[in-house]
């Protein structure tokens, strides 16, 4: 971690939202018992109350401390917060950065019960300490009053799955091992290098589980496995491998060494059609496929799996071959597409190169055209890489594509010449760039594009909401002779073993002395892509980074931002996510900013809103507890409910 920096058409189309089961738009209260609202991750609220004429008028109703901030240094991993809680059954539960399960009065903000499984908290965990959330399932066997009726779900830092009850917190004897099933048992698993961060998916009686791997360290990563345990037993029900056995990776066929394309992020469901929808990451190593050729599939995908099997029902590959840690980082989002009077259903996919991705959710041919577009070929000895990658042909992009020396930026005329000299020479062919021996200017960024911050979706308006970066990045490959021991790397960045490989990696962000990125800002949007015209209807800068790095002349407004937005059948938009420690409320139709409130710290994590009562409030609530890979942020443990104001 090196501070202040940052580590790493149509006419005639309509989209409804899949909504919960039993739910109508106009219901007048509504809680928020998935991640993403809804099985199919929509984040659309049908709540009204909060409107753009009364905005103005919110202000924090409650706040909890968790008290789960660690600091990091050394070996330490340091803390974020980035869950999202869920509400259901009049209870608000949520995860801390330690895996602390609370459970709060969401009314009043004060504490029912809380569970602690105790992780170790030193371990080697990329990602820092985070964790995004709970999923939960009810029992319809379990007799109302019984434990664990209710049951709530977390998959820790140190590789464990765990269910709760949700009425008084305590492990639920019958599940796994006393309340717990290990999820160690996976081929090449390291400790600390093995984790999860998000929450489980659950349905058809099933509790499905991804992973987060360390990126960088090696050939042989552990499996990016995908897994399903009975919601009763935690018996274990199927696994699906995204990369298939070879003899160098424990299997029985082929020639090749890999690991990881793990699905880190978010999983959705469809329970009518009985479908998990996983986004896959990349290969190991990241930046160096030699030992790995081909398309690598299903790294770097979405995919359809049967929830009661872990058969594959169907994949689409978003890069082929992926040298660049181009993950399908954002959960796939589900809707319902209304084309020349027929109905498709669809599932919408982004990933880091900035393209958004429109297919048919039952068999995954795209329902927006792609095409397979010529990219440039690799020059690093031992690499072949794809000779196409499919990009959409009617969907632009949301972030750029490519940047030039002549548009390296800074605040002041040393700092732009700064970053003019820190990309002279680097290979820049644009998105597709590979790797190279002698540097590549990688944009939008593995930290650029759709990050695991996601979209959101108003079906009534017909706009798909999503926050994006714009950070360039230095990437390189140096022969592993090269880096001796008696040899010290000499520029300051980011060094990853890769070994197995011949190839060490370097990797840095391209920022100026001020440390502001060296691309012209904004560096961070909030767009609406309509998917009617095919365009994007608007896009604004999103939030500030005039306090990043310290003293330096004002800059113009447009944030990084890592969390994502939530859109209201009252046409808000509420998210956080940027540097400047604000929660920000936007008009759906326009992009304009009715409203910012003040956060104790940077709210990096995806808001959640709900109502519960006729006569009661509509609260947004926000964990704000700064950024585990940004060490100038100030660490938090708060998490802040908004209503408005009598």
């Amino acid at each position: 971690m090196i501070s202040p920096r940052w580590v790493a058409g149509c006419a005639c189309l309509a989209v409804a939202a899949l909504m919960p089961t039993g739910q109508a738009a106009d219901r007048p209260i509504d809680g928020w018992p998935v991640y993403g609202h809804d099985a199919g991750n929509m984040r659309y609220s049908p709540l009204t109350d909060i409107t753009r004429r009364n905005v103005g008028r919110l202000a924090v109703a409650w706040t909890f401390h968790t008290g789960d901030m660690v600091e990091g240094g050394g070996n330490r991993p340091r803390s974020g917060f980035e869950t999202t809680p869920i509400v259901v059954d009049d209870t608000l539960y949520f995860t801390t950065a330690t895996n602390r399960i609370i459970a709060l009065d969401p009314e009043s903000g004060r504490q029912r019960w809380a569970f602690d499984p105790q992780i170790q908290k030193g371990g080697s965990y990329g990602d820092g300490l985070i964790s995004r959330g709970v999923a939960t399932w009810l029992d319809p066997e379990v007799q109302r009053g019984e434990p664990c009726r209710r049951r709530i779900y977390e998959a820790t830092l140190d590789a464990r799955l765990i269910a709760v009850d949700g009425a008084t917190g305590k492990l639920c004897e019958h599940f796994g091992r006393a309340g717990q099933v290990s999820l160690t048992d996976v081929p090449r698993y390291r400790a600390g290098v093995y984790h999860m961060t998000s929450p489980p998916a659950v349905v058809d009686d099933v509790i499905v589980v991804g992973s987060a791997i360390n990126d960088n360290e090696r050939v042989d990563a552990p499996s990016g496995a995908v897994r399903a345990f009975d919601t009763r037993s935690g018996a274990l029900r199927w696994t699906w491998e995204p990369i298939p056995p070879n003899p160098d990776n424990g299997g029985s066929s082929g020639t090749w060494r890999s690991g990881a394309a793990n699905a880190w992020s978010i999983l959705s469901v469809d329970p009518a059609r009985h479908l998990v929808f996983v986004p896959t990451g990349s290969a190991s190593p990241d930046y160096y496929g030699g030992l790995r050729p081909g398309d690598d599939r299903w790294a770097n995908s979405v995919v359809a799996l049967r929830a009661t099997t872990g058969e594959l029902a169907w994949g689409f590959q978003l890069v082929h071959h992926d040298l660049w840690d181009y993950d399908s980082a954002s959960s796939p989002l589900l809707a319902t597409l209304t084309r020349d009077g027929r109905t498709v259903p669809i599932v919408v996919q982004g990933n880091k190169t900035g393209f958004l991705y429109v297919l048919n959710r039952e068999n995954g041919v795209p329902v927006l055209p792609v095409v397979e577009r010529a990219v440039p070929p690799s020059d690093v000895p031992g690499e072949t890489a794809s000779p196409t990658q499919p990009v959409p042909a009617q969907l632009p992009a949301v972030t750029p594509q490519r940047i030039d020396v002549s548009d390296a930026w800074g605040p002041t005329a040393d700092d732009r010449a700064a970053c003019r000299g820190l990309m002279t020479g680097l290979r820049n062919d644009g998105v597709f760039t590979p790797p190279s021996v002698q540097g590549t200017l990688v944009y939008p960024g593995n930290l650029g594009g759709i990050n695991w911050s996601g979209y959101a979706y108003d079906p009534s308006h017909q706009l798909l909401i999503v926050n994006t970066n714009n950070l360039p990045a230095k990437v390189q490959l140096i022969p592993r002779d090269r880096l001796r021991d008696s040899q010290r790397p000499r520029e300051d960045g980011e060094y990853g073993l890769q070994a197995g490989s011949p190839y060490v990696m370097f990797r840095r962000f391209l920022q100026s002395p001020s440390h502001l990125p060296c691309t012209p800002p904004p560096w961070g949007t909030l767009a609406a892509v309509d998917f009617v015209r095919g365009r994007v209807r608007w896009q604004v800068p999103l939030g500030s980074m005039r306090d990043f790095g310290g003293a330096h002349p004002a800059v113009p407004a447009g944030s990084l931002t890592l969390g994502g937005p939530v859109v209201t059948a009252s046409g808000l938009i509420f998210i956080a996510g940027s540097v400047d420690a604000s929660l920000h409320a936007l008009d759906v139709e326009t992009g304009r900013e009715l409203w910012t409130g003040a956060l104790p710290a940077s709210g990096h994590a995806t808001p959640m809103t709900y109502k519960l009562s006729t006569s009661g409030n509509q609260y947004v609530v926000i964990a704000a507890g700064g950024h585990a890979k940004v060490s100038e942020e100030r660490l938090g443990d708060t998490l802040v409910a908004f209503a408005l104001r009598p």
